[in-house]
């Protein structure tokens, strides 16, 4: 099975560590073993954190991009509803279930939004997406191959703004540098073999210096702080 999953991730960080913009947002094609991404497509977006809820209808919009250059058999998207098909979830489905009342309040402003796309992709594709949040292992890695994109788009801005940049990786992973990639590391049990990745085409990695810390407020996350050489 192919599956075809997106994800926002990583965040500029304040000096006191709190989140102020999500970075990237990327969606990806994986196929067995569900390792790492066979296509990505990945954008900067440097998005208020505060609106996080409605970066799905654009996750989504990436996906249906995606699905307009390779075949899949499912659509994952990051949204905790216990797998149900985005295109029949509705307003009185969503009142019955078991979440807060905040995230219900978001997902309603959305619902109309990615129900149109998730029909608008049935009806082209014959493929269903699915609100399977992070139990999804594609959209794992869709999470980990968006925090390696930041990570470049990230220094871009600190090279251009000539300042240090931190940024807050995704739950438990590591960034590293190698052969002018950046790899996020899995750090969680039995995903030792799950990664992101992103190619520096730009050789922004040439121009910063980049040393990885964990966040002292934020159990299980991990920090970069991309500072410009001079």
């Amino acid at each position: 099975m192919k599956v075809v999953a997106a994800d926002s991730g990583a965040a500029v960080l304040n000096k006191r560590f709190k989140p102020l913009l999500v970075v990237a947002a990327a969606a990806v094609l994986i196929e067995p073993p569900y390792r790492k991404t066979s296509f990505c497509l990945a954008e900067p977006i440097f998005a208020d954190v505060e609106n996080g809820h409605s970066l799905v209808v654009h996750e989504l919009e990436l996906c249906q991009r995606v699905l307009k250059q390779v075949k899949a058999d499912e659509v994952h998207l990051d949204m905790s509803l216990g797998g149900l098909s985005v295109e029949e979830l509705s307003m009185i489905q969503l009142s019955n279930m078991r979440v807060s009342s905040r995230a219900r309040s978001r997902i309603s402003k959305i619902l109309p939004r990615i129900r149109k796309i998730a029909v608008d992709i049935k009806r082209v594709y014959s493929i269903d997406v699915l609100a399977i949040g992070k139990s999804s292992i594609p959209v794992r890695i869709a999470e980990l191959t968006s925090g390696a994109h930041a990570v470049l788009y990230s220094a871009e801005r600190a090279i251009k703004e000539k300042s240090v940049l931190k940024l807050g990786l995704p739950t438990k992973c590591s960034a590293k540098f190698a052969g002018g990639n950046v790899t996020l590391q899995s750090l969680m049990p039995a995903e030792h073999d799950i990664a992101g990745y992103a190619e520096d085409d730009k050789k922004v990695l040439e121009k910063v210096q980049i040393s990885e810390m964990l966040n002292p407020r934020a159990r299980g996350f991990r920090v970069l702080e991309v500072t410009p050489k001079s």
